[in-house]
This record gives C-alpha cells, structure tokens and sequence, in this order.
C-alpha cells in the first residue's frame, strides 16, 4: 500500500478503496461492452469520409454514430467514460418534457456524477461542483449546464485531440480507406 494512504485512517481508507472498486467494477458491470467492433461490423463499416469529417470538429465527432462510439470506446481505455456519460445525461435531462420528473432524474445525475461518493464522478472544479449542489435544491432544465459546459471543453481540448492523435483513430481510417486489391480489381479485368 501507498505510504501516504497507510496513513489514513481505516474509515477513510475504506472509503477511498469502496468508491475506486465501485467506480471500475461500475464501469465493467453496468455498462454496455463499448469497443470499436460497432464500428467495423460488415455493411455498416465506417466509411473514410466519415472518419476524415470527425477531425473537422468535434462537434461533428459528436453528432456521427460511429464516432461517438469510436470517441466512447477511446475514453473507455483511457477511464474517462464518465464524461461522455454525463454530458449525454444531461443532454437527456435537459429534453425531459415532464416537469414532474426533473426532480428525480437531477438526483440520479447529482449522485452518478458529481457528489462526494458518486461511482463515476466527473472531474469539475469546487466552484462548478458548488453551484451544482446548489442547483439541486431547485432542479430547473439548466441545473447541470456549467457542470455540462465544463467536461464537454474538458472532452473537447483534452480526450478529442488525443483520440485523434491515437491509434484506434488510425487502425479506423486505415479500415475505411478502399483496399489495394478493390482499387486494382477493375484494372486487371480490363487488361483480361
């Protein structure tokens, strides 16, 4: 064990130990098997175009199926999942039609992803985290909005220009790209 958490005492190394097991076997347990297989699967394979696109913007990563799931199955191996998780649960929370229920979604969002002891704590500033809390006490469509705001330029100029730069990025425009033998399939029946 670490020397500076031996030092803690038990009740808090409990915690500390408790909220890390959660959040990983979480990740491994409750979550669908994100990997780049949705990705690759025969007529529905990526096309190069599309791959090219989701280094324009990342909104534009966002918004195409196959490059959210390539980004979420990038955060994935880096264990930053909770952040695409989140933004998209606020997405969500922020479209509920019925005013009844923003109450109970709010607290399912606050204690998956902001409070002390959330399993999949998102990483935002005391301030951010303050003004969240706060928020909770009258849940409104916009309660999440700078908390939101915060890990989606967190996504956008950190985990986006990494997962462009990263090899799942590349091994998928390496897939996309036409193979050699079907460029040169026309070419050696004309010469037949």
């Amino acid at each position: 064990m670490c020397k500076g958490l031996a030092s803690l005492p038990t009740c808090c190394l409990e915690r500390y130990v408790a909220k890390e097991l959660k959040a990983r076997l979480g990740s491994i347990l409750l979550k669908p098997n994100w990997n780049l297989s949705c990705c690759k699967l025969g007529k529905n394979k990526v096309n190069l175009t599309e791959c090219l696109r989701w280094k324009e913007s990342f909104e534009k990563l966002l918004s195409s199926k196959y490059g959210l799931c390539a980004f979420t199955a990038f955060l994935v191996s880096e264990f930053s999942e909770e952040n695409i998780a989140f933004y998209f649960a606020c997405e969500d929370y922020r479209s509920t039609k019925c005013h009844d229920k923003l109450p109970a979604k709010a607290q399912k969002i606050y204690n998956e992803f902001i409070g002390s002891d959330a399993p999949r704590e998102v990483n935002i500033d005391h301030e951010t985290r303050d003004i969240t809390k706060a928020n909770m006490l009258s849940p409104s469509p916009s309660c999440f909005d700078q908390a939101q705001h915060k890990i989606y330029m967190l996504m956008a100029k950190d985990c986006y220009p990494r997962f462009l730069r990263s090899s799942n990025y590349r091994d998928l425009v390496c897939q996309a790209k036409p193979s050699a033998k079907t460029t040169s399939q026309p070419q050696q029946d004309k010469k037949a």
